[in-house]
């Protein structure tokens, strides 16, 4: 198995957390409307920018998860 590279862990926890806004049919928008709900404050188009870079915080990822319900994550890494 070669050796990860920085660019393949981004494209796993943005395909990760968009995999989970998928699942649950929400949009950026549904989600910036939600994270303002649990008090923080990001757009749609800074949530985007986020997200395709895949070099969020953990701190994005457990706020993102939270705020569209999800109580556990299955995560498979190859």
């Amino acid at each position: 198995m070669r050796e990860k590279t920085k660019a393949d862990w981004a494209r796993t926890t943005r395909n990760l957390l968009k995999g989970e806004l998928t699942r649950r049919g929400i949009s950026y928008e549904d989600l910036a409307a939600r994270l303002k709900q649990i008090g923080v404050h990001e757009t749609p188009h800074n949530i985007t920018n986020k997200i395709n870079r895949g070099t969020f915080s953990a701190l994005f990822m457990v706020q993102v998860l939270r705020a569209i319900g999800c109580r556990s994550l299955d995560i498979h890494l190859d």
